[in-house]
């Protein structure tokens, strides 16, 4: 599906393809190996087709537009691999993490080298304000990502509190893609605001979308262990659902509060999966992607704005 809605930009994301590539060719050889095994890992590749994408609408200018959407999906792998070290994940895509095989210490430096890279990539756009909507974009990923820690193994969370992590943690990046492509392309102000508002609201459903696979996905199609969200004292909007349903008798209480982990993560998976949380929390998401759609109705009517409508649909159709 995703060849489909990528047809109006496929040439160009090829481009970005050799771009990452070259991005591994250092002279050292351990860190040509480390950069190949982290971006070459087969990632669907949305944000940098947000980039190109939005880019469509207006002046598409590749020589600035590919660093670009190159920078973006660098930067998302510098999260990826800081976040498994950060929770020792061992899975990645169905592949082992950085960390589970060159260690915790190897897998944080790559992160760093990554963040790095991407800085670098994006100063080739030339444009002062794409290059301080990236840097606003990293501290607010970083901002997200602290929240997260520190509200681990809190069962007080709303949901309000909830949308607000997960903007910074998923959304923003979204939101970067857009937004800087409009720019990049040259795009009048209220287009920009259109496709800002698209990559956020696009961003807070598809973080909804993978919460939700963490409940009724399967470690085949997830990459990674189900319910790892849970293990880590994670709690998403099924979890929070679920509290507000059972909000003394529950295995996420009594998991947050260490209570036998294992037994209690396959309860609250249980619960979940036989109720009707999981239809409440896609609801949730196509509100949002509804949202998004909302934002391109001031877009120019063309293949790139079509194609950004199946992308909001493929978000929340993914497994449902």
């Amino acid at each position: 599906m995703l060849s489909t809605i990528y047809e109006p930009i496929q040439e160009d994301l090829v481009k970005v393809e050799d771009r990452l590539r070259s991005v591994g060719e250092v002279d050292f050889p351990w860190l040509s190996k480390l950069l190949d095994y982290s971006l070459g890992d087969g990632g669907k590749r949305i944000r940098p087709a947000l980039v190109l994408l939005s880019g469509k609408f207006y002046n598409y200018d590749l020589s600035y537009l590919l660093p670009m959407a190159t920078s973006v999906e660098v930067l998302h792998t510098a999260t990826l691999v800081h976040d498994d070290a950060i929770d020792n994940s061992l899975v990645r895509r169905g592949h082992p993490t950085i960390n589970k095989v060159w260690g915790e210490d190897k897998a944080i430096l790559l992160g760093d080298y990554l963040l790095a890279k991407s800085e670098e990539l994006v100063a080739d756009t030339q444009n002062l304000r794409v290059i301080k909507l990236f840097a606003q974009t990293i501290m607010a990923i970083s901002s997200g990502e602290l929240n997260q820690a520190f509200s681990a193994f809190n069962l007080e969370q709303t949901r309000q509190q909830y949308l607000q992590r997960i903007s910074g943690k998923t959304a923003c990046l979204l939101c970067l893609a857009t937004e800087s492509g409009a720019i990049l392309s040259q795009a009048p102000g209220k287009s920009v605001e259109a496709l800002k508002g698209y990559g956020y609201n696009l961003g807070i459903a598809f973080q909804i979308a993978d919460d939700i696979l963490d409940f009724v996905g399967t470690e085949a199609e997830m990459g990674k262990p189900v319910g790892s969200d849970l293990a880590q004292g994670t709690l998403t909007l099924p979890a929070i659902l679920l509290l507000e349903r059972y909000p003394e008798d529950n295995p996420v209480r009594r998991l947050f509060q260490n209570e036998d982990k294992q037994k209690n993560i396959e309860l609250a998976l249980e619960l979940v999966r036989n109720s009707s949380i999981i239809q409440e929390c896609y609801a949730v998401a196509s509100d949002y992607c509804a949202r998004a759609c909302q934002n391109l109705n001031l877009l120019p009517d063309n293949a790139s704005r079509r194609s950004l409508i199946k992308l909001a649909d493929y978000v929340v159709s993914r497994r449902k």
